[in-house]
């Protein structure tokens, strides 16, 4: 499966904004200088006076750089598409990347941004049953509560539109398509991200987006779709069962480890997150709340009680099925938590 949170190719501006930035503060003088020095260097018969003469700063030269500098960009500008313009203050004005909740506090934990990052690729895979549309539909939920449309193009045909609506998504914003070959697929994302209206696209799944697109060996090797997607993905994450969930006799869920493989944006490659799925629900999110809340004292637990705004709960059962039937208290300690990791 491959996720796709309004995709967009930033190579372009991000190399010739990383070539600028060492021109700027003085670095693209710096560098000529360094470069003089060495090649006096090379001469026996450099003086002193020579090397004096090349550190030497030129008004008049720096002036005429600058404005060289800004003619090349407006001629770029005027060339190229505004994704592609050059941009120093656009470039570092932007500190924090735009992200979007994967309604796992864990998980957007273990990705250390706090979420998938907007305008990027990232690519979702493992075996079957681990997860994987879980995932991409809980993010697609997240996105809607930001006021966000969605897309899931569906290749598999395989979508369970109960699933859907049980994981609390609004169907009304989500566009759904069944694309049938490589060419309608990568139409129908370009026209949707052209458009700029929609905030996650997901393609379910990579594997059958093509036909000459194969599995080339297992997922510790290389994963479907070969080598390319690997390297245009921001993020990568992999997806595996560890055991289910059972109570007394009757199985309820599944729990499953995240691990994040590849992450451009945060150095949290090989981090993990174990996250727990209930069949119908989606992840256990209050079970993830009342950790991380009791964890930094948000939440008080005195030996096997919970005290959650004044009330007291004998059991973790309890106090979970009161967070599921508030979902005000539930979002109110969700971004108190938010606060303190992000």
């Amino acid at each position: 499966m491959s996720l796709l949170p309004r995709l967009r190719v930033f190579a372009t501006p991000l190399l010739s904004s990383s070539l600028l930035s060492s021109f700027s503060q003085n670095g693209g003088r710096q560098m000529m200088t360094t470069i003089g020095i060495n090649t006096c260097s090379l001469s026996s018969t450099a003086e002193a006076s020579d090397l004096e003469c090349d550190v030497t700063h030129d008004d008049v030269k720096a002036a005429e750089r600058a404005n060289a500098l800004c003619m090349a960009v407006s001629q770029l500008a005027s060339e190229f598409s505004k994704e592609s313009m050059l941009s120093l203050q656009k470039f570092f004005g932007v500190r924090r990347a735009r992200v979007i909740s994967t309604g796992s506090l864990k998980l957007d934990l273990a990705l250390g941004v706090g979420g998938l990052p907007k305008g990027r690729i990232v690519e979702i895979y493992g075996r079957e049953a681990a997860g994987k549309t879980t995932l991409a539909l809980q993010i697609i939920r997240e996105a809607q509560k930001l006021g966000g449309y969605c897309a899931y193009l569906d290749v598999e045909n395989a979508l369970d539109f109960s699933l859907v609506e049980s994981i609390g998504v609004n169907t009304e914003n989500l566009l759904v398509s069944h694309p049938d070959c490589a060419e309608n697929l990568l139409s129908m994302v370009d026209t949707l991200t052209k458009s700029g209206a929609v905030d996650v696209i997901v393609i379910d799944s990579i594997r059958l987006s093509s036909k000459s697109v194969k599995d080339h060996g297992s997922v510790e090797e290389v994963t479907c779709g070969g080598n390319a997607l690997r390297f245009y993905a921001a993020v990568r994450l992999r997806l595996s069962r560890i055991r289910l969930i059972k109570t007394e006799d009757k199985v309820e869920g599944v729990l499953i480890c995240a691990q994040v493989v590849k992450n451009k944006l945060a150095p949290a490659a090989t981090k993990k997150a174990e996250l727990g799925i209930k069949f119908g629900r989606g992840f256990c999110h209050e079970s993830e709340v009342l950790d991380l809340a009791c964890e930094h004292g948000i939440i008080v637990k005195d030996e096997g009680s919970y005290i959650i705004e004044g009330e007291i709960f004998d059991s973790r059962e309890a106090a979970e099925l009161f967070l599921a039937q508030n979902d005000a208290i539930c979002d109110k300690l969700v971004k108190d938590m938010r606060r303190l990791y992000f």
